[in-house]
């Protein structure tokens, strides 16, 4: 990766998402104490009766500074408890929050509608553009391989085998990029922060490195990810143990096939 791959242009929307999100993280422990969500509710019940035409929830979040989405999640579960006569499934909420059409309240619905569509980090709408944008850059990944003719079998296919994690992509036979052996590649259609790749340094690459399967000790090995959106150029360290990124497909693979036509290729008389 070069120095330009640390500011990569153009930014993300998921770049421009980071801060917030650090933000919430940091605050979202403190909302979801009862007392402010009881207060939280009360004032959403009062200002909606009082002005119903207006976007009062989506106010109240901007003004307290959480999360529109989240906020939405907070007032929505608290008005199931009064209406279910307890703690509502997460199934019922998750189902209300995609399609607030199924609350029947519907001044409320309109409220959570709103919060729903103007907040760009949280929510089920958020969710679906980053699963549709996840599953392009797969898409485009394989794509770059079968170009290259590389031998590969992607995510589904190892999961039929019977595999549970597994990383987007393992190469049937390995290739080098860069001097380094890669086994296996996982597409991240986002920015590289250090939060972020620690995360999935701890929760995804090392266990990609080496995996329990049946009874059978299997190590994937090293292995490439890639952030199509750029990353902290200080966070790719972790060659020296087999993990390498790059903000897009490689250029420079060198195959099996090319590594032996190198070998074989007559060399000049010393």
């Amino acid at each position: 990766m070069d120095g330009a791959s640390e500011t990569h242009t153009p930014v993300h929307e998921d770049v421009k998402g980071t801060i917030p999100q650090k933000r919430t993280k940091r605050t979202i422990s403190r909302h979801h104490a009862p007392e402010v969500i009881e207060s939280h509710y009360q004032r959403y019940l009062s200002e909606a009766k009082a002005h119903p035409t207006a976007p009062v929830l989506l106010q109240l979040a901007n003004e307290v500074d959480l999360s529109p989405a989240l906020m939405a999640r907070l007032i929505l579960d608290r008005f199931l408890q009064d209406l279910e006569g307890g703690m509502p499934s997460k199934t019922l909420l998750n189902s209300m929050l995609k399609e607030p059409s199924l609350i029947p309240d519907l001044l409320l619905a309109n409220n959570i509608y709103q919060c729903t569509i103007n907040d760009c980090c949280y929510g089920p709408l958020v969710d679906c553009i980053k699963h549709a944008i996840g599953q392009e850059h797969e898409v485009l990944l394989c794509d770059k391989l079968k170009e290259r003719n590389l031998s590969f079998l992607d995510e589904n296919q190892l999961r039929a085998k019977g595999y549970d994690k597994t990383p987007d992509i393992i190469l049937e036979v390995p290739v080098a990029v860069e001097g380094h052996i890669v086994h296996w590649i996982e597409s991240k259609a986002s920015f590289g922060d250090d939060h972020s790749h620690r995360t999935y340094l701890n929760e995804q690459f090392w266990s990609y490195w080496n995996r329990w399967h049946s009874s059978c000790h299997l190590r994937f090995g090293p292995g490439l990810v890639i952030y199509w959106y750029g990353f902290i150029g200080e966070l790719d360290c972790q060659r020296d143990r087999g993990i390498l990124l790059k903000d897009c497909f490689p250029t420079d693979i060198v195959t099996l096939c090319h590594a032996s036509q190198q070998e074989r290729a007559p060399r000049a008389p010393e």
